[in-house]
């Protein structure tokens, strides 16, 4: 397949302003969380402080995400997301000039990160229902996968100029760049044209809550791989990233090595959304499960205490199978749901999700001490195997097929479980 229909996406012109501020905004956030943490532990906090200001990003993300996807099918996403990116933008800012007027207390930093989490679940299902609507047919998929590319690049890229340019210009520096990030986002949001939304809603914001888990729990496939997942970051991945370090500073080298096992997965996960470009499998959630099985492997190889070059291979394939995992789902998603309550379905979606992982993380350290590293983390790389198992073995993952976001209903419910989703798209 030629590269320049692997970019088909790009030719609409909606979807290339989008993707230019987007990832211009991930990359300056991905270089803000690095500057935060540095700019804690320059004004003499410590360790608890940091997590406390850590914490005040996760925390309003998870309790915000449900009105995020309430408010995003009353008012559009466009609307949404300008609010956030313009919160988002202000809060940095404000991050910005507490640092360059001198030493900021805690309790103004936790509020602004709480300010920036907050943004940030309003913007999360608010991007999910963004993308069909710029991005249609079968360039869906590949503008997902761009998304996902943009994604692991910033993650990348991010830190390295994170800790460059706090080194250099300090981390007030980095927080303004920031900030300037999201007003260039803002810029390209709008950029976009208008879409329809519900422009008087009738129901109260309960009842469009209870209408978003109705869609949400009608699709078995939906909630068990959310499900899934959330235990999946409780059980696998929050052990891995507080423990990966650990073990990566008693053997395998330090800081540097666990920092190229994470630049590998990474780097993993561009090469699988590029991969993608031009991809349609004809059951997409089916190789999507198969490939998180790949997120065992990390696990596996730091349990077994395999080398750092093993370590390295299993990051770099398990990168690439959240890529294709990514992609996959969100274009299911995004074509099996009706228009009018994607968002709603997606932060329930999101909600299950990371519910679970602020625990994981807390949990990790203290259950180790109890039963040993490689004990914990062997168990996340076994509970992967079996999880991915179990969902492969349900018929309502197995036959999901693409489908036309025209053949879905735009009200409520277009389908009640496995049958109707496994309705082919036809020809």
């Amino acid at each position: 397949m030629s590269p320049h229909h692997r970019l088909a996406a790009f030719r609409a012109r909606d979807f290339r302003r989008f993707f230019i501020g987007y990832a211009t905004s991930l990359l300056g956030s991905s270089m803000a969380s690095i500057a935060i943490s540095f700019a804690v532990l320059e004004n003499d906090g410590d360790g608890t402080e940091l997590g406390v200001v850590l914490a005040a990003r996760i925390l309003p993300l998870v309790l915000v995400l449900l009105v995020g996807g309430v408010v995003t099918d009353r008012l559009g996403s466009r609307q949404v997301m300008i609010t956030a990116d313009v919160v988002r933008c202000l809060s940095q800012a404000g991050i910005a000039v507490a640092l360059f007027s001198g030493s900021p207390g805690l309790w103004t930093l936790v509020a602004l990160v709480a300010l920036w989490g907050a943004a940030e679940a309003l913007f999360t299902p608010a991007l999910n229902a963004l993308v069909p609507h710029i991005a249609k047919g079968e360039t869906l998929a590949d503008a997902n996968a761009l998304l996902g590319v943009a994604r692991s690049f910033a993650s990348i890229a991010g830190p390295v100029l994170a800790g460059i340019l706090t080194a250099v210009a300090g981390a007030s520096w980095v927080l303004a760049l920031d900030s300037a990030s999201y007003a260039v986002s803002v810029v390209a949001l709008l950029l976009l044209p208008r879409a329809a939304v519900r422009a008087a809603p009738s129901s109260s914001f309960v009842t469009d809550l209870r209408e978003g888990w109705a869609e949400f729990r009608s699709r078995t496939w939906l909630w068990a791989t959310s499900l899934q997942a959330g235990l999946f970051n409780l059980l696998v991945w929050a052990p891995f990233l507080v423990l990966g370090p650990l073990v990566a500073q008693r053997r395998l080298g330090g800081a540097g090595s666990w920092g190229l096992v994470m630049a590998l997965y990474g780097a993993g996960a561009m090469a699988g959304g590029a991969a993608m470009l031009g991809r349609h499998p004809r059951r997409p959630l089916l190789v999507a499960t198969v490939a998180a099985l790949g997120w065992s492997l990390p696990s596996a190889a730091l349990a077994a205490d395999g080398s750092l070059v093993w370590i390295c291979v299993a990051a770099l394939v398990a990168g690439a199978g959240s890529a294709v995992c990514g992609t996959l789902y969100a274009t299911v998603t995004q074509q099996q749901v009706p228009p009018g309550a994607l968002a709603r379905v997606s932060s329930y979606d999101a909600f299950g999700a990371f519910a679970l992982g602020p625990l994981g993380l807390a949990a990790a350290g203290p259950v180790s001490v109890l039963v040993g590293t490689s004990a914990v983390l062997g168990f996340g790389a076994l509970w992967q195997i079996v999880t991915v198992a179990v969902l492969l073995a349900l018929p309502a993952v197995r036959a999901v097929f693409p489908r036309s976001p025209a053949e879905v209903p735009a009200g409520s419910r277009a389908d009640t479980g496995p049958e109707a989703a496994a309705r082919p798209a036809g020809p």
